[in-house]
């Protein structure tokens, strides 16, 4: 570990130690801001997590959600916004959230914590924007 993965951690573990079951993506990322961290990609079906923080990036790697040779399903704006709703409801864990996005067609998406906004990408080019709301949290 160096300085800027551990930085990433402890924002990571305090964000989730705030973040309430029900809407609290906002709050952690506003947490995840706060803390430096600028911009997230992720990569799925590989599960890997981008962080640019400060000057450098930070990389990682969680569990797969395929193995294997699959087809890439096509994007479906709804299904990607059910997917959405439902986590801001409460209603999946994360894994089942990034197992719905990928179901939806989504093979990336962006969270860019300066402009509050969440973009979601299919093989294709498309994509789907939401902004989310601007927390008052205090770290």
């Amino acid at each position: 570990m160096n300085k800027v993965t551990d930085k990433l951690i402890e924002a990571q573990k305090q964000a989730m130690a705030m973040r309430p079951a029900i809407g609290g993506f906002p709050v952690l990322a506003e947490v995840l801001r706060q803390s430096g961290i600028k911009h997230n990609r992720w990569l799925l079906p590989s599960c890997q997590s981008i962080y640019q923080i400060d000057d450098t990036s930070v990389v990682q790697q969680g569990t797969p959600l395929i193995s294997g040779t699959q087809e890439i399903p096509s994007f479906n704006q709804d299904k990607v916004i059910s997917a959405i709703r439902a986590d801001q409801q409460g209603l999946t864990t994360f894994p089942e959230f990034l197992q719905a996005v990928w179901d939806a067609g989504v093979i990336s998406y962006d969270v860019d914590f300066i402009t509050r906004t969440v973009s979601y990408y299919g093989i294709n080019g498309e994509s789907y924007i939401e902004d989310y709301p601007a927390m008052n949290v205090q770290i």
